[in-house]
């Protein structure tokens, strides 16, 4: 697959590579998990390493979550190539845990930097990310906040609009600064989240029980580009249902005034509906069935309309969106009532 060309090395003065040999840690590590996808990764450190602060400020750790031989390659190839001009990039397989959690920790546990930068490999950091984070945190507080942008086409697709989420999240790892102190405070982010999801609230909950601040940078910008997805990818994303149950246990009060509701009533609905048609038809009563059905068919008809309502009606998404929606709600709610029992927590 084609890969970005690499920027162009830039001319510092020498002070860099002394400062580097005296083992002067530079003042921001940027921490980068990653899974078998090295050509995302290339686009990524290609803005990290174009990014517009001399070299010797920062470092850069690319913690891979696979581990995989090309993804390997690849860092250290960039390493070998940028190590001249002052520029510090490690490769960190991981092994021992499994998710962007893990990786993370692995990372700013292996940093430098007093303040850790976090970014995910399918980002393209603006060239002031770094420039921008630093001077938020200079205000003193413990963590701040970037903007995520997520451009998106005239006629998204579900998956499209779903992921734009990002974009209005108050705190996402795809862009954010943590002081290391308020890492080693809290412990830094819970590995049984295994997936990437609702990892960065628990990180946030973290510090602002720990009572630190967290602040806004809306000037510190990364790129979210959206990713292509296979067909009925949503059917899949609802595994990651079971994790709210983890971050509901851990702080119940902040999870219900920041977290909305993942789940609407209209799936316990559509649900009970199918428990009802079942035990009807197989009593035979066949108007309680029948009524039963009514409902579950409006119920999942007008799910998929809402799902349409501001995406693309092409006619390959319309047929997605129907087939996914008569299975979402009852798959939610597995992963939702799965995840009580797994983190043993009252949730629905």
């Amino acid at each position: 697959m084609e890969t970005l060309a690499s920027p162009p090395l830039r001319h510092f003065s020498p002070i860099p590579a002394i400062l580097r040999a005296a083992g002067v840690p530079p003042e921001i590590s940027v921490v980068v998990p990653t899974y078998r996808r090295p050509w995302m990764l290339d686009r990524c450190l290609t803005a990290l390493l174009a990014q517009e602060i001399s070299p010797h400020r920062y470092e850069i750790l690319v913690c891979d979550d696979g581990p995989d031989a090309e993804t390997k390659r690849l860092v250290n190839q960039r390493a070998s190539e940028y190590r001249a001009g002052g520029w510090h990039i490690v490769y960190v397989p991981v092994t021992r845990t499994q998710g962007p959690a893990g990786a993370r920790n692995l990372g700013w546990k292996l940093a430098r930097g007093d303040i850790i930068g976090f970014t995910d490999d399918d980002t393209i950091p603006d060239p002031r990310w770094l420039i921008e984070g630093l001077r938020a945190m200079q205000a003193g507080p413990s963590a701040v906040a970037g903007h995520i942008d997520v451009p998106l086409p005239l006629h998204p697709t579900d998956y499209e609009l779903d992921a734009a989420g990002l974009g209005r999240a108050e705190f996402a790892t795809a862009n954010c600064f943590v002081r290391r102190s308020m890492l080693e405070r809290i412990g830094g982010f819970d590995e049984r989240y295994t997936s990437a999801w609702r990892e960065d609230s628990d990180l946030q909950f973290s510090i602002l029980c720990a009572g630190g601040t967290i602040a806004r940078a809306e000037s510190a910008v990364v790129h979210h580009p959206v990713r292509p997805a296979r067909w009925g990818v949503s059917i899949s994303q609802q595994k990651k249902s079971q994790f709210d149950a983890l971050l509901y246990k851990k702080y119940p009060l902040l999870y219900g005034t920041r977290i909305a509701p993942s789940t609407p009533w209209r799936y316990y609905a559509i649900v009970l509906s199918l428990i009802v048609l079942a035990v009807a038809s197989a009593l035979r009563v066949a108007p309680v069935a029948l009524a039963a059905f009514a409902v579950w068919a409006t119920l999942t008809l007008v799910f998929t309309a809402q799902r349409l309502r501001t995406t693309a009606r092409r006619p390959g998404h319309v047929f997605e969106m129907l087939m996914t929606s008569i299975v979402i709600p009852p798959l939610s709610i597995f992963w939702r009532l799965y995840g009580a029992w797994k983190f043993r927590v009252g949730f629905l």
